[in-house]
């Protein structure tokens, strides 16, 4: 009696997206016709913390700024350490609104401090990338090293009691924002870049172009969210009050 053999089917293989070996975006998404040829050379030194988490998310935004910004660190952790400032630590700022026991000054009030004095020292900024939850929990754990090194600075707009907006109602919204003035980190170093340097206007400029071509192919393939049924009961009673 002939011994019977089970055919083995080829095992099914995954078809990985493949990426460009100089922005590492999918190629359907691929930016570098908005990155400058060669990244743009900065005053002010940016370091960035990024939680862990976020590299995880595909539209995290920070990869871009180390592509388009020479003086760029980003640095993997849960909190600011002593050894993530440079060993002669420069006159630094951090961005992050205020709180009733950590005030911040205006990002459009900072000209008036005598922080922006290029002739002695480059400025370090310093900015948490994460979730509004992890990037609130980051802040705290990193109060011991701020403190007396680091000046709170917040964007102008902010509104906790505001509502975000997202991708479909702002050009340069990936995700849903908690509130009102919260944006995404190369949004934020962007506009903090623009007041801070002496060719703010330029850097900005070119900043702001990669997340809106960014945000342009990205919507492309993203499909506009349907109201949960929750929110559409709790928007029902409201309107019947």
């Amino acid at each position: 009696m002939e011994e019977a053999t089970a055919s083995q089917s080829p095992t099914p293989q995954v078809q990985r997206r493949q990426l460009c070996t100089r922005c590492d975006r999918p190629l359907p998404v691929c930016l570098c016709h908005a990155l400058p040829p060669s990244p743009l050379p900065t005053k002010t030194k940016i370091l960035i913390i990024r939680h862990p988490h976020e590299s995880r998310h595909k539209l995290n935004t920070t990869p871009l700024i180390s592509k388009t910004l020479l003086n760029s660190t980003t640095v993997s952790s849960r909190r600011l350490l002593r050894h993530h400032l440079p060993d002669e630590a420069p006159p630094a700022i951090y961005l992050f609104p205020p709180s009733p026991s950590a005030p911040a000054v205006a990002l459009s009030h900072l000209e008036s401090t005598n922080l922006l004095n290029y002739r002695t020292s480059p400025l370090l900024l310093i900015v948490f990338d994460g979730t509004w939850k992890h990037a609130k929990e980051m802040v705290s754990a990193s109060e011991g090293v701020l403190k007396g090194v680091a000046q709170r600075v917040c964007l102008d707009g902010v509104d906790e009691n505001a509502v975000g907006g997202s991708i479909f109602d702002n050009e340069l919204v990936l995700r849903k924002e908690p509130f009102g003035g919260c944006v995404s980190t190369l949004e934020a170093v962007a506009r903090c870049l623009g007041v801070i340097e002496p060719n703010g206007h330029e850097v900005q400029g070119v900043l702001l172009g990669v997340l809106k071509e960014m945000v342009r192919l990205q919507a492309g393939f993203m499909k506009p969210c349907k109201p949960r049924p929750k929110m559409l009961k709790k928007t029902k009673h409201k309107e019947d009050d």
